[in-house]
C-alpha cells in the first residue's frame, strides 16, 4: 500500500508497550507511526524513535494535546493508566482521532459509556488492544466451538491467565497503584480471561456473576488474584482465575456436547509463527497448527487500519462489533468486581 494510503498512527508516551507495538506497526502495509507524544525529554523520545526504527519524519510532540490536533495523524494509540482514558480518549474522538485503547478500557462501564458517546457522536473507530483476538489462530478457535456436528452445544468454559509477578511489580507497577490503573489482576488478567468466555459462548452476556472465594487484595484493596463464576440461562457455565501470584498459565478449556477444546498459551502464543490448539470428540485426539505470517499485533494494527482506511477513503461508518465487545468485556469485570466488595454476592446483568 502506497504512503498516501496508508493510516497514520499517533502514539502517546515511549514505554515498552508502545515499543511492541511501534514494531507492529511497522510490519503493517496499511498503517505507519507519524508521530509520537512525551511527557518528559523531547530528546529522549528523539532517540526513543530512532531505536525503534520509526519512520525519519515522524513528527516529535511535547505534550498529548499537541499530538491531538496534529492534521497528520488518523488515530491514536493510547497506553496510559487507565484513570487517564475517559479523559484522553474522549477528547480524541473530539477531535475526531480513531482510537485504539489499551485494556481494561476505563475503571468501570459507565466511565466506558462516556468514550462510547464520544465515538458515536464523532463517527470515530474504537478498538482495544487486546491482540490474541487477532490471531488467526483466534478465528480458527471460533470455528470450532460453532460447529454442531464437532463441538455441540457449549456445556462449560474454563479460562485462566495468571503470572508470578516480582516484588518489584508488586509494590512499584501501575496496575497495583489505585491511583492509576485500579483494577488489578482483574482488569489486566482478568480481561483476557473474561474475552475468552465470551468467545467461546458467541458474545452472549451471561446472566448471573460470582466472584469466588479465592480472592487477593494488596493493602490498597487492589486485586492481585481472584475468580469467578458466570451463570447462562440454558444452564451454560464458566469460571475463570486471574492473578499475579501464580505460574504463568494462559489456558482456555472448553467443553461441548460433542467435542473440547484446549489452547495452553492464548494470550501469547508460544512462537510467533505457529499457534497450537487441540480438540477431541468421538474418541479422537487432534492437534491444530496455525501459521502465522505475521505476529498477532501486527494482525490487530492490520484490521484496525483497515476499519479507520474505510471511513477515512469510502466515506463508511465505524463498525461497532469491537466496542460492544469491549464494553461487554468491561461490564463482567465490573461485576466480578462488585461481587467481590460485597461479600461474594452474586450479580445479575439483566438490564445492564
Amino acid at each position: 500500500m502506497s504512503g498516501d494510503n496508508q493510516i497514520r498512527i499517533g502514539l502517546l508516551s515511549c514505554t515498552n508497550k508502545v515499543r511492541k507495538l511501534s514494531r507492529a506497526i511497522n510490519l503493517s502495509p496499511n498503517a505507519t507511526i507519524s508521530a509520537i507524544a512525551t511527557t518528559s525529554s523531547i530528546e529522549e523520545a528523539k532517540s526513543f524513535a530512532k531505536s525503534n526504527n520509526f519512520p525519519p519524519n515522524t513528527k516529535i510532540h511535547s505534550s498529548y494535546e499537541s499530538l491531538l490536533e496534529d492534521p497528520d495523524v488518523d488515530a491514536v494509540y493510547f497506553p496510559i493508566p487507565t484513570r487517564l482514558h475517559v479523559e484522553w480518549a474522549t477528547l480524541a474522538a473530539i477531535k475526531g482521532k480513531h482510537i485504539l485503547l489499551d485494556k481494561p478500557v476505563a475503571l468501570n462501564v459507565a466511565e466506558f459509556d462516556q468514550i462510547v458517546e464520544a465515538c458515536e457522536v464523532n463517527g470515530v473507530q474504537f478498538m482495544d488492544g487486546t491482540q490474541w483476538m487477532h490471531n488467526p489462530r483466534t478465528v480458527k478457535i471460533k470455528e470450532f466451538v460453532n460447529d454442531l456436528e464437532s463441538f455441540g452445544q457449549i456445556k462449560s468454559v474454563y479460562s485462566c491467565f495468571s503470572f508470578a509477578a516480582s516484588d518489584d511489580f508488586l509494590k512499584h507497577d501501575i496496575r497495583v497503584k489505585p491511583g492509576l490503573d485500579g483494577l488489578g489482576a482483574l482488569g489486566d488478567a482478568g480481561w483476557y480471561t473474561i474475552q475468552a468466555i465470551l468467545l467461546v459462548n458467541n458474545f452472549k452476556l451471561p446472566k448471573t456473576v460470582t466472584a469466588l472465594s479465592c480472592s487477593v487484595l494488596n493493602d490498597a484493596g487492589i486485586v492481585l488474584s481472584c475468580g469467578a463464576l458466570f451463570d447462562w440461562e440454558d444452564g451454560v457455565n464458566a469460571t475463570i482465575y486471574c492473578s499475579f501470584l501464580a505460574n504463568l498459565t494462559m489456558e482456555i478449556t472448553a467443553i461441548g456436547t460433542k467435542g473440547s477444546l484446549r489452547v495452553h498459551d492464548f494470550v501469547i502464543p508460544y512462537m510467533e509463527t505457529e499457534a497450537v490448539f487441540t480438540t477431541s470428540g468421538g474418541g479422537c485426539v487432534s492437534e491444530h497448527k496455525v501459521m502465522t505470517v505475521l505476529p498477532q499485533e501486527t494482525c490487530m494494527v492490520m484490521e484496525f487500519a483497515r476499519l479507520v482506511g474505510e471511513i477515512k477513503n469510502r466515506g463508511a461508518k465505524p463498525g461497532w462489533f469491537w466496542m460492544r465487545f469491549s464494553r461487554n468485556t468491561q461490564l463482567l469485570v465490573d461485576a466480578v468486581k462488585e461481587s467481590i466488595d460485597n461479600n461474594l454476592e452474586p450479580v445479575y446483568l439483566s438490564g445492564r
